[in-house]
């Protein structure tokens, strides 16, 4: 989804672009091939919508404490072998265990892989002797996180938009 400007704002699923269509708040600038249909018409899905009014990107509010926003403070990197993976590949890790008093908070969660989650198990990073790559913090600004997308897989109609150029 494009704001008015055209700038990309977010990835949103085909029902969501469906439904902004249908209540005239978004324009459809690209269709992908596939179609959905209802009892009596068909439509294509869309690709690209762009909001027909200018929408304000908030930079400076609070950050959300979420699993998505832990993984983009993180890079999608492993806390303790610096590894990137996919989300789905990433776990969250307590870097002071629950059992020892350690809060589900900022600055005491990171992203690990499941093998170095394992290893570290119940016990601080330095008991583990696994040092973390980057200490924990309270993000000041995260990057859109629908906006991280593969290069590679993305359709060829977003790389203008998403500045990848073409090809």
């Amino acid at each position: 989804m494009l704001n008015s400007s055209y700038e990309p704002l977010k990835i949103v699923g085909w029902q969501k672009a469906i439904i902004l269509w249908f209540q005239g708040k978004v324009e459809v600038l690209e269709h992908h091939d596939a179609v959905v249909r209802s009892v009596r018409k068909s439509f294509r899905i869309p690709s690209i919508i762009r909001l027909k009014n200018y929408v304000q990107v908030r930079k400076n509010s609070c950050i959300r404490f979420s699993r998505e926003n832990i993984y983009l403070r993180d890079g999608f990197r492993c806390q303790y072998c610096g590894s990137g993976f996919s989300a789905r590949e990433l776990t969250l890790d307590h870097v002071i265990p629950v059992s020892r008093g350690g809060r589900k908070e900022w600055t005491n969660i990171v992203t690990a892989c499941r093998r170095c989650n394992q290893r570290k198990g119940n016990r601080s990073p330095h008991d583990a002797a696994m040092p973390l790559k980057s200490k924990p913090i309270v993000p000041q600004w995260l990057p859109q996180p629908e906006l991280h997308v593969n290069a590679t897989a993305t359709p060829e109609s977003w790389k203008v938009y998403l500045h990848f150029g073409y090809g």
